[in-house]
């Protein structure tokens, strides 16, 4: 049959099961009553509106290609997964082993880590934004700064020093070369030299976020991590290898990144957002609580420098302004934009704090 003809067929069909189901004014409660055990056709969903993340392959795709596939996932998810990035699967394993043992140690050698001082760059809490939130998340985390000026080695909790090797030391290595990868695609993503995004040192501090979700006994009341966005430049995120929970606002809808193993998902955050001018975006994310019998576990690393004290400022790269595209946003440093961001309720009024006199400034105009 010919697909235009077949494609009319399917529409008339479509049209008149439409008619059919509103001309019994009986609804979807008269369907549940007639003791139907499938869904009619116009329930479905199709597939091509199911949302997926991009995945990205940095291997067997051409260059061209994956920097116009970075350039898409950024502008309109603000998320993308990379498979094929050169990190073996035994030191993502070591990776997460490690966060398990932390956090299944005694409590006695876990609580000399517990602080709310977040000057300390090593440090475990629960919920850092408890006194401060609207509800707490069924979470716990252990933040472990790793550049530049880290702390000592000894400093560090000594389950991630196993079989002789370092595992902070090690997977960091690892991440900032894979950062390095990506930071030069994404500047040439938004037209620039691929050294733009590096020279401005974007990619100069690294920070561990390593998150625990243990089991809920009701997870549908609360969340493992409520919705927010990142305060960094990137981050690169693994993912528990088989428990999921999470989710990216995409189109006003909660989309699921479901875990698959050697696969690492990469997020735009807010610093990039406002240095691209609003080309590429950072979006709302969450944590659904956990209700498997297993703790899930994740590992973020932010690509950020918001524990030095520094006066260097961020706004909108100049090359990428136009007449028809002014700077949206006022320059900023990473400690204010934190403090900003800490005082906002995990996100979004911390942007839209810098953004609102500059577009008030262009409305005048």
């Amino acid at each position: 049959m010919d697909s235009n003809l077949e494609g009319q067929n399917s529409e008339a069909e479509r049209a008149k099961a439409l008619k059919d189901f509103d001309d019994t004014k009986a609804g979807v409660k008269g369907l549940v009553d007639t003791g139907i055990t499938t869904l009619p056709p116009i329930f479905v969903i199709p597939d091509d509106h199911e949302f997926k993340v991009p995945t990205i392959d940095l291997q067997t795709m051409n260059e061209s290609t994956i920097i116009g596939e970075i350039r898409e996932a950024c502008k309109s998810w603000g998320f993308f997964k990379v498979i094929n990035h050169g990190i073996p699967q035994d030191v993502l394993d070591d990776m997460i082993e490690g966060v398990r043992r932390f956090y299944e140690q005694e409590q006695e050698v876990k609580v000399q880590f517990y602080s709310r001082d977040n000057t300390r760059k090593v440090r475990y809490t629960s919920n850092f934004d408890l006194y401060r939130s609207k509800f707490a998340s069924w979470r716990d985390t252990l933040m472990c700064h790793m550049a530049p000026n880290p702390p000592e080695p000894d400093q560090y909790p000594p389950v991630f020093y196993w079989n002789g090797r370092d595992i902070l030391k090690d997977y960091s290595e690892q991440l900032n070369k894979l950062g390095d990868t990506l930071f030069r695609l994404i500047s040439q993503a938004l037209g620039l030299v691929p050294n733009h995004l590096i020279d401005m040192e974007c990619a100069k501090g690294n920070v561990f976020y390593c998150h625990y979700y243990p089991t809920c006994p009701e997870p549908a009341k609360t969340l493992g991590h409520a919705k927010h966005t990142d305060p960094d430049f990137l981050t690169i995120l693994l993912q528990d290898q088989k428990i999921g929970g999470l989710q990216v606002l995409h189109q006003n809808q909660w989309i699921d990144i479901p875990p698959e193993e050697g696969t690492l998902v990469i997020n735009v955050g807010d610093l990039l957002q406002l240095i691209s001018n609003d080309k590429f975006k950072s979006v709302e994310h969450r944590v659904l609580a956990n209700p498997t019998p297993s703790p899930r576990i994740s590992v973020g690393y932010f690509f950020t420098t918001n524990f030095e004290k520094s006066d260097k400022k961020y706004g909108p790269i100049k090359e990428l302004l136009t007449p028809e595209s002014p700077a949206l946003y006022q320059e900023t440093t990473i400690a204010d934009y934190i403090e900003s961001f800490a005082n906002a309720a995990l996100g979004g009024a911390a942007l839209a704090k810098l953004r609102q006199p500059a577009m008030e400034a262009k409305q005048k105009d």
